[in-house]
């Protein structure tokens, strides 16, 4: 295994594939060089003496510049380096890319749920969801009847350890341990009454009045989103009726995204109900009629062009950028090449690398757009005295991202090399095949849960320190960085990416396995770690102040 490797040709740092110590000897492009420090895994060091003030490159791009003078074999870190991204401008060339052979896949199917408006889903559910958080309890209410009764409810794995434990003190025992229950992420129970729906899910929130009418509006349009998502089959709201995020806004919302909306559709207001009592046992009997004709969807083959991918990162260390997120950008490449959607969002994480995302675009239109998301995003982080270069997280830093220049060049290479094709703000919905930005945080869970409200009907997610997010109604694959992770939280992670880095697989070779495996999971033939844990993550962006 090579010891460190050079990403870009401009570079002036190396990156370290394993620990190495103050004197080492390391070999890159027929040169020598000894480490004037330690260099732990995962974190780079200088090529020559950088000066105060020396512009360091990652990837080929500007990722930082030192604050203190750093000798050649020294290892970079907080202490002599800070964040510097390069600044971008309107789109300057048209741009030329070499689809990657994609004749082995052009025939492949997946088996999906075919919708009325041409969309096919990976995975048939009913959704419920509340217009505004004061119905958060009566959502509550209707999941714990309607998943328990109808066979959906996971068992209860830590309510029957609790249950051991009062026994053995009742008993008179000591309470010491618990034996290990059996069916932690077993499938819900085998009598399920409506076996072609994958379940029920219910999608609660903090929002809907109180806050900013641009929030309440962007709830609206998040969950309409998610009422036309192809993994959807019906839903069923609750609203109170004096909220920011109204009945009306919600219908809109439902009709920008499809004008012949169809889908069975249940909305009821506790206010015009009159008691709690009568409006849950309304909605039980509609839900109830509904999931009857949502059992009769029937998987059935369709093209991979059916398919819209989310492309997000979370819990990132220094291998990210090297093994997961350039594997991802492979797959996500021989999607656009067969006619796919993928979704690539985070936008403080874009920082550093606009210019070359703007020369990507497809249009000088696309190209703009994209700038004036990018700036007034920015320039709502500059209103609560933030910026982006606060991004990396304290555990981004200790595994080796230490600017987010440095963060946003890795992070990047998931959307691989393939031309822009549309630009989304959140919450709009993704309709043009290729490479989509979106407007979103790089929060785990607010990301992917605007991803699937744009459609993403499965998500590929890597991560170097492990992350368990998920999402209620769209499978999230998960890939780790590097084996290491792969071994040690093996109940969350999917594929390991490692391979990359040892150099028993190429990029191209993880990308085609990427491929392979949402095609299976896209199929319902895999269920991944985080469905198999429920990890049902639900949390919308909210981007104003509370009122």
């Amino acid at each position: 295994m090579q010891k460190v490797i050079q990403l870009d040709p401009r570079d002036n740092v190396l990156v370290a594939l394993s620990d190495l110590k103050q004197g080492d000897s390391v070999e890159f492009s027929g040169k020598t060089l000894t480490l004037a420090s330690n260099v732990r895994a995962k974190h780079k060091f200088a090529v020559a003496d950088l000066p105060v003030g020396a512009e360091v490159t990652m990837y080929g791009v500007l990722v930082g510049k030192a604050f203190k003078p750093i000798a050649k074999g020294e290892q970079l870190s907080l202490g002599n380096i800070h964040h510097q991204a390069a600044d971008f401008h309107e789109k300057s060339y048209e741009y030329r890319w070499t689809p990657p052979d994609v004749s082995r896949w052009k025939a492949s199917r997946f088996n999906g749920f075919k919708r009325s408006d041409g969309q096919v889903g990976t995975r048939n559910y009913w959704i419920v969801a509340p217009l505004v958080f004061c119905e958060n309890r009566n959502i509550v209410n209707l999941k714990q009847a309607l998943e328990e009764e109808l066979g959906f409810a996971k068992p209860q794995v830590y309510r029957q350890q609790v249950a051991q434990l009062v026994k053995q003190y009742r008993d008179g025992g000591t309470v010491t341990a618990v034996s290990e229950a059996t069916g932690g992420a077993a499938s819900a129970s085998a009598s399920r009454l409506f076996p072609n729906v994958d379940g029920i899910r219910f999608l609660l929130h903090q929002g809907g009045c109180g806050g900013t009418r641009e929030d309440s509006n962007n709830l609206c349009g998040l969950i309409a989103g998610y009422l036309n998502h192809p993994n959807v089959a019906g839903a069923t709201v609750l609203s109170l009726g004096c909220q920011n995020a109204q009945v009306a806004i919600l219908h809109e919302q439902i009709a920008k995204r499809n004008p012949n909306f169809d889908k069975p559709l249940v909305v009821l207001e506790q206010q015009k109900s009159g008691s709690e009592y009568s409006m849950l046992s309304e909605a039980i009997l509609r839900t109830f009629d509904g999931l009857v004709e949502a059992d009769k969807a029937r998987r059935s083959p369709a093209g991979l062009e059916h398919l819209t991918v989310g492309l997000k990162c979370g819990g990132s260390d220094g291998f990210s950028g090297i093994s997961a997120n350039p594997s991802v950008g492979h797959a996500s490449d021989l999607l656009v090449a067969l006619g796919a959607r993928t979704i690539l969002s985070e936008f403080p994480e874009l920082c550093g690398v606009e210019q070359e995302l703007i020369n990507r675009a497809v249009s000088k239109e696309v190209g703009d757009r994209f700038i004036e998301l990018m700036r007034d995003y920015a320039g709502r982080a500059r209103a609560v005295h933030a910026s982006f270069d606060m991004n990396p997280s304290p555990g981004n830093m200790r595994d080796g991202l230490l600017t987010d220049a440095m963060k946003s060049a890795g992070a990047a290479k998931k959307g691989g090399t393939s031309p822009v094709t549309a630009v989304l703000d959140y919450p709009e919905y993704a309709t043009v095949p290729g490479l989509n930005l979106q407007c979103t945080p790089g929060n785990d869970v607010e990301c992917v849960t605007a991803q699937v409200g744009a459609g993403a009907s499965v998500v590929l997610f890597t991560t170097g320190l492990g992350t368990p997010t998920g999402n209620p109604i769209a499978p999230v694959v998960k890939l780790s960085t590097n084996t290491s992770l792969a071994d040690r939280m093996s109940d969350i992670i999917d594929i390991d990416t490692g391979p990359v880095i040892s150099g028993e697989s190429t990029i191209q070779q993880m990308g085609e396995k990427i491929l392979e495996l949402i095609v299976n999971v896209a199929s319902g033939e895999v269920r991944t770690r985080a469905e198999q844990n429920s990890q049902e993550d639900f949390i919308p962006w909210k981007r104003g102040v509370s009122l």
